[in-house]
């Protein structure tokens, strides 16, 4: 894949960035890469630089000129095209962006809306959270010494009511603002981490690299993990729905738990975060080279029949 993955981008109409850290993480990266060729026929995928404030009829507009302007479109009909929305894209009743929607690779950031994910072809980035200490001068912390049963960094917003719960409750510790030492300490004293799906995600990833489990708190599976055809979460993390019963309820759940699963959940996690780790300048196995190794197995594009439109 290092040596043979090629990419083709168009050029943008205007320049534009990114105010998202992982997206822009991506973005530049992928614009600084090797896997970039100016040679179209060398393509094994397309990608289409747009901002994330582009509207819907802009959008539209885009992938007409792309139609009639280049051939590359109407081969698949924009099967083997990708394209970065941190937020994603809805359908439309637009053909232009519907072909976007359903037949191209969307990349986005985890978590996404409902309804704007198709898990079967699109991708997700892991949030970025700049880490307040080099995770390699924080070992991590065996769970038998852990004082906190959970621990949740809550963004004032999400699932208020829930959260004052487990602010009742002497086995959770939750912080609103805390500075970075503080932060870490709670990190090291608790055996898990919460997340309120569509909350506060960005610190997932140091949670884990410091020996944290996840416990992500949902009512509904959950399709849009980052890197799901690489990474089993299923070892690495938890996810609950205590719509029913509230902090008792997952203080149960978690008690139940064993100690023997545990360590393995928190070890796999730790291995795990390897690998969704951003860096300024991609390394090796990196969270930039999951998101190519993903590309590079959605290569095989489906080569639909082509259709014009007026």
């Amino acid at each position: 894949m290092l040596k043979t993955f090629k990419i083709f981008i168009y050029t943008p109409s205007k320049p534009f960035h990114f105010s998202n850290p992982s997206a822009s993480l991506f973005y530049n990266s992928l614009l600084r890469s090797p896997f970039l060729t100016h040679t179209p026929p060398e393509a094994h995928l397309f990608f289409v630089p747009f901002s994330p404030d582009t509207s819907t009829r802009s959008l539209a507009r885009l992938i007409r000129q792309l139609r009639n302007n280049h051939p590359y479109w109407n081969r698949t009909l924009g099967a083997d095209h990708f394209f970065l929305s941190p937020a994603g894209i809805d359908y439309s009743s637009d053909r232009n962006v519907l072909e976007l929607k359903k037949n191209s690779l969307q990349i986005s950031v985890f978590p996404v809306t409902s309804g704007y994910f198709i898990p079967h072809k699109d991708i997700t980035l892991p949030s970025f959270n700049p880490s307040p200490l080099p995770l390699s001068l924080n070992p991590v912390q065996n769970s038998t010494k852990a004082s906190l049963l959970g621990y949740l960094r809550w963004d004032g917003k999400t699932e208020p009511n829930l959260v004052n719960e487990f602010k009742g409750d002497a086995d959770f510790l939750v912080e609103e603002k805390s500075e970075p030492l503080n932060y870490v300490r709670s990190l090291k004293e608790s055996k898990f981490c919460l997340f309120l799906y569509h909350g506060d995600v960005a610190w997932m990833v140091e949670a884990m690299a410091r020996g944290c489990v996840p416990v992500v708190i949902v009512d509904r599976p959950v399709q849009d993990f980052p890197f799901m055809d690489i990474l089993r979460w299923s070892d690495m993390a938890l996810l609950v729905a205590v719509r029913h019963g509230g902090a008792e309820r997952l203080k149960q759940l978690l008690n139940g738990v064993s100690e023997e699963l545990y360590m393995e959940m928190r070890e796999a996690g730790m291995a795990g975060s390897k690998h969704l780790v951003w860096n300024e300048e991609p390394q090796p196995l990196d969270a930039f080279h999951m998101v190519m190794y993903q590309l590079w197995l959605r290569r095989h594009a489906i080569r639909y029949a082509r259709r014009e439109f007026v």
